[in-house]
């Protein structure tokens, strides 16, 4: 598998993973896991737009 399409499943999953203690911090009024959440998705926001333009410039 290409570092570009593995940047963006590995940058996908943190951001599901990150969704989710979102999600479970707010119902459980933790702010701490909530905004582990937060960064968590971010991380992967970001590490899933570094796949996209490796991919770019592969071509």
């Amino acid at each position: 598998m290409k570092s570009s399409t593995k940047n963006q499943v590995k940058g996908t999953i943190h951001q599901l993973k990150g969704s989710v203690k979102e999600i479970a911090g707010r119902l459980s009024s933790d702010g701490e896991l909530e905004a582990e959440g937060i960064g968590e998705r971010l991380a992967g926001n970001v590490q899933e737009k570094i796949g996209q333009v490796e991919k770019l410039v592969e071509k």
